[in-house]
């Protein structure tokens, strides 16, 4: 079932966190949510877990609102990471297991299964306290979908890994969406979004200023980046009608242009000024899209 949020409002005395923000969440599909710090993305989650009430609209899951009783069914990964350091990884398992209606051996075989994965078998029996920031984290994420949840909440997922470790939960997250879970995650990274995620929304202010599918919004967007690496001085490229950013590079220069038409009157003012070793038409990236939405403010 989809996801619904249906014009949600949540205020805390007179700051709005998240203002009006009406969006379907397609099933067994991963969902973005991106904005700077403060943009709304937790109080949101927050709300669809139940922890929060909105102060305004409805948010249903399968005809209903979610809280406690679908616990079992939802998996989260809070940002604020929250495991019980002097338990052993195995017994802080076996006890979240349980309250999510697991039996213990089942809790045990699906342990030793991402344990296995995430290729640290041997911290079964260790404390959380003695494990590095990094293996907490992939201890957490076995936490919120340990149980095969329908729908899974990530709250920056991969804030303060390093590329390896990236790489080894996106496969996992992946692989859990092709089993069949609605997944929503939250990102600063947008590279994360554009490579997970084929729906997505940008919040600032606890508004969305883009809401939709990836592909579209890029079409929507219109505007398209061009890389011109050459043997000679390019900068007179950003003087042609229609360049709307310029940035010059050790080999060349990076240009956005409105449209592919001002890309091929770039590609007539370079061809036979000297030696092009690259011309290169890209679509936009997330980044692009954000900072022009949401100001070059962001951190």
């Amino acid at each position: 079932m989809t996801l619904v949020l249906d014009r949600i409002t949540k205020r805390f005395g007179s700051f709005t966190a998240v203002d009006h923000l009406s969006i379907d969440i397609p099933e067994k599909e991963i969902f973005g949510f991106l904005g700077a710090n403060g943009a709304g993305k937790t109080t949101t989650f927050r709300m669809i877990l139940g922890l929060l009430q909105p102060t305004e609209g409805v948010i249903s899951w399968n005809g209903a609102s979610p809280g406690y009783d679908h616990s079992h069914l939802i998996g989260y990964l809070p940002e604020e990471r929250g495991l019980y350091p002097k338990l052993t990884v195995k017994d802080q398992l076996i006890y979240l297991g349980q309250l999510r209606g697991m039996k213990k051996n089942e809790v045990l075989n699906e342990l030793d299964m991402w344990l296995e994965r995430f290729k640290i078998p041997e911290y079964k029996t260790k404390k959380v306290e003695e494990l590095s920031k990094g293996n907490q984290q992939k201890i957490q994420f076995i936490t919120a979908v340990i149980h095969k949840p329908e729908l899974l909440i990530l709250d920056e997922p991969f804030s303060g890994l390093d590329p390896v470790n990236v790489e080894m939960l996106k496969d996992a997250v992946l692989e859990i969406k092709e089993q069949g879970t609605t997944i929503v995650f939250s990102s600063h990274r947008m590279e994360h979004v554009e490579e997970l995620c084929e729906h997505l929304c940008i919040l600032h202010q606890g508004k969305p200023v883009v809401h939709g599918a990836l592909k579209q919004i890029k079409r929507d967007f219109g505007k398209k980046n061009v890389i011109v690496h050459a043997d000679f001085d390019v900068t007179y490229l950003q003087e042609i009608p229609g360049v709307t950013r310029f940035r010059k590079v050790p080999e060349g220069c990076e240009l956005q242009v409105e449209s592919e038409e001002i890309s091929q009157k770039i590609f007539q003012e370079i061809s036979g000024k000297g030696f092009v070793r690259t011309f290169d038409l890209e679509e936009p990236s997330l980044n692009d899209i954000f900072i022009e939405k949401v100001g070059a403010s962001y951190e």
